[in-house]
C-alpha cells in the first residue's frame, strides 16, 4: 500500500470509527480491499454497506449507483465462493446425490442458501431431541397398514364431505383468552377440520361415521395424554388457501399426514424442506419446526391428521411428560386450550 492509499485508508477508518454505518465510507473501504486483492475483506464491507443502506426511496441520488454496484459485487463474490467451495468438496469425494444428506444441508447453511431451523415449541420443550423436519416412514412399522387403508378412509371422507357444514375452522377464537394475531386464520373456513378424536376424547357421532378410519388408528401408537391427546381429524384446505408459518406446541410428538384428496400442486414446508402431498403416502414431521402450507389449485385438499409419540422417548419419559401436564391441569383447575 503506497503512502497515498494509506492516507485514504486512514481517513476512511477515522470516518467509520465515528460512524460505523457510513455507507459511502464502507463502500470506499471495500474498494480498497478489492484493489489490494483481499476479496473476503472487500465482500464483508460491501455487505455491511448494503445492510446499512437506507430503505429504497430514501437513498440519496448520488449513492444509488454505488449501492447497485456493491450489491452486484456481493452477488458475484458469493457465487464465486460457492463455486470454489463445491469444487474443493467434490475433489475431496463429496457427491450431492450420494454423500451425507445432512452434511449437504450444512453446506447450504454455510452458503446462505438455507437458514438454521430449530425446534421452537410454544408450550413445552423436551431437551436433546434432534431437530429433524421429516422422519423416514420406513422407521415406523404401522405406516404400511395405515396406507393400505387409504381407499376405505377416503370413501368415508367423501361421505362426510356431503355435509360440508360439519367442517369447522381449524383456528377459532377462545372467548376466555386474549385475542391473538393468527395471521388471518382465526375463524377462517379456508382451513377447516372434522374431528374424529379431539384432545384425548372420541367425538361422538363423528367417529361412528368413520369406522374404517377408527380401525386404522388402532394400528397406530397414538400419543395419549388426558384432555390433550390424541387428536385425529380430516383437515381441509380450500382452493388458493395458505396456512401461514407457525410452530406447534410440544416437541414430544410427531404429526402424521395421510393425504386423501390432493388435486395437484399442494405444497408443505417444514423448516427448509418443501414437499408435495401424494395421496396414500404417510409422512411424519416435527411441527415445532416452523412450517406452512399452500393449496395453489382450484380444488380442495383434504388429509387425515393424527399424532404419535416421538420414537426417541422411553415409556418412562412418556409417562413423566403425561404426569407433568396432568399436574399443570390440576393446578389450573380447568381443561387446557390445546390443539394438534
Amino acid at each position: 500500500m503506497n503512502a497515498e492509499t494509506a492516507a485514504v485508508a486512514a481517513e476512511i477508518e477515522r470516518i467509520l470509527a465515528e460512524d460505523p454505518h457510513n455507507v459511502r465510507a464502507l463502500i470506499r473501504r471495500a474498494d480498497l480491499y478489492t484493489a489490494s486483492g483481499d476479496r473476503r475483506a472487500a465482500t464483508s464491507f460491501y455487505v455491511a454497506a448494503v445492510r446499512a443502506a437506507p430503505p429504497t426511496g430514501q437513498v440519496p441520488a448520488d449513492l444509488v449507483a454505488e449501492l447497485r454496484r456493491a450489491r452486484s459485487l456481493c452477488e458475484q463474490n458469493a457465487e464465486e465462493y460457492k463455486t470454489y467451495l463445491r469444487q474443493r468438496l467434490v475433489a475431496d469425494g463429496f457427491n450431492e446425490d450420494t454423500s451425507s444428506r445432512r452434511f449437504g444441508e450444512s453446506i447450504e447453511i454455510v452458503l446462505g442458501q438455507r437458514t438454521i431451523q430449530l425446534q421452537q415449541p410454544r408450550k413445552y420443550y423436551f431437551p436433546r431431541l434432534a431437530s429433524i423436519p421429516f422422519f423416514d416412514p420406513e422407521q415406523f412399522a404401522w405406516v404400511k397398514a395405515v396406507e393400505a387403508a387409504t381407499p376405505s378412509i377416503r370413501t368415508e371422507l367423501l361421505e362426510v364431505l356431503r355435509t360440508p357444514d360439519d367442517f369447522a375452522p381449524y383456528v377459532h377464537r377462545h372467548p376466555n383468552r386474549p385475542r391473538k394475531y393468527q395471521m388471518g386464520m382465526v375463524d377462517n373456513p379456508a382451513w377447516s377440520a372434522f374431528y374424529l378424536w379431539k384432545n384425548g376424547e372420541i367425538v361422538p357421532g363423528n367417529a361412528e361415521r368413520c369406522p374404517a378410519t377408527m380401525r386404522a388408528m388402532k394400528e397406530v401408537p397414538l400419543a395419549t395424554m388426558p384432555d390433550r391427546s390424541p387428536s385425529v381429524l380430516f383437515s381441509l384446505l380450500r382452493p388458493g388457501a395458505h396456512i401461514p408459518p407457525h410452530n406447534g406446541l410440544v416437541n414430544t410428538r410427531l404429526i402424521c399426514h395421510l393425504p386423501l384428496i390432493v388435486p395437484g400442486r399442494c405444497v408443505f414446508r417444514v423448516g427448509n424442506e418443501v414437499r408435495e402431498w401424494k395421496e396414500g403416502e404417510v409422512w411424519l414431521f416435527d411441527d415445532t419446526i416452523e412450517h406452512e402450507a399452500w393449496n395453489t389449485t382450484s380444488e380442495m385438499r383434504v388429509i387425515l391428521i393424527f399424532e404419535v409419540w416421538r420414537p426417541e422417548l422411553t415409556e418412562e419419559e412418556r409417562g413423566f411428560v403425561t404426569s407433568l401436564f396432568r399436574a399443570i391441569d390440576a393446578y389450573a383447575g380447568t381443561k387446557p386450550e390445546w390443539e394438534i
